[in-house]
């Protein structure tokens, strides 16, 4: 074997062995905080008091929260807490009504208008239905979480019932009474008290999205509470 070929053999050898160390690597792992732990109703079903957005896109229904357009959406625009969370719960149905592109929850980030829309965000996303897994907007993008245990349970086009519990830099999510993700960001200084957002997806067609039911308390008990037996 030629010179150039063992040094390229070695160097191969040695990204082979250090993505097996560090997948067989321990997580990261940031305990949770500490604070006030109240459960309160993110959405008084009658109108958007306590969230910011696109007015023009967000609005209320019959109780539910309401996104859609009705010309293309160049960039990812979400309905907005004025408050921040860290470590929080959050049980919400959300429901795809119209388009075949996904929805989400986010959190842990900001709102970043440098992005090309007012209310965009830049953060960690819990994704669904189309797409379920975990994603870093404007940051790592697709996160190395499998969709499939959600994909088993999930609801295209009806309502899925979600519970995110997010914890130190871990997340949890539960969709429809199974756990779906369990997962440790190793890259714990990307956690921080933000708003949560609920997002209406970049897109050329119409789509519309709803949400009812959000049910947030901070500082949490460390478990999912809406698993089926």
């Amino acid at each position: 074997m030629t010179r150039p070929r063992i040094l390229l053999s070695s160097l191969i050898v040695s990204v082979v062995l250090l993505a097996a160390a560090a997948q067989a690597a321990p997580p990261k792992i940031v305990p949770p905080l500490e604070g006030k732990s109240e459960t309160n109703q993110l959405f008084n079903g009658k109108d958007l008091d306590g969230w910011q957005g696109n007015m023009d896109l967000w609005s209320v229904e019959n109780g539910e929260i309401v996104g859609k357009n009705t010309k293309p959406v160049p960039v990812s625009t979400y309905l907005l807490t004025k408050r921040k969370f860290s470590d929080f719960r959050l049980v919400a149905s959300g429901k795809l009504v119209k388009s075949e592109m996904h929805t989400g929850f986010a959190f842990w980030g900001r709102i970043a208008p440098d992005h090309g829309d007012k209310y965009t965000y830049a953060g960690h996303l819990v994704m669904f239905p189309s797409a379920w897994g975990l994603y870093d907007l404007f940051g790592r993008n697709g996160l190395p979480v499998d969709g499939k245990p959600a994909q088993a349970v999930g609801k295209q086009h009806d309502w899925n019932l979600i519970e995110i519990l997010a914890q130190g830099n871990r997340i949890r999510v539960a969709a429809n009474g199974k756990q779906v993700v369990d997962w440790y960001d190793p890259q714990p200084e990307t956690v921080k008290e933000a708003p949560i957002g609920l997002q209406l997806h970049q897109n050329n067609d119409l789509e519309e999205v709803r949400f009812k039911d959000l049910i947030l308390t901070t500082f949490p008990e460390d478990k999912l509470i809406t698993l089926k037996p």
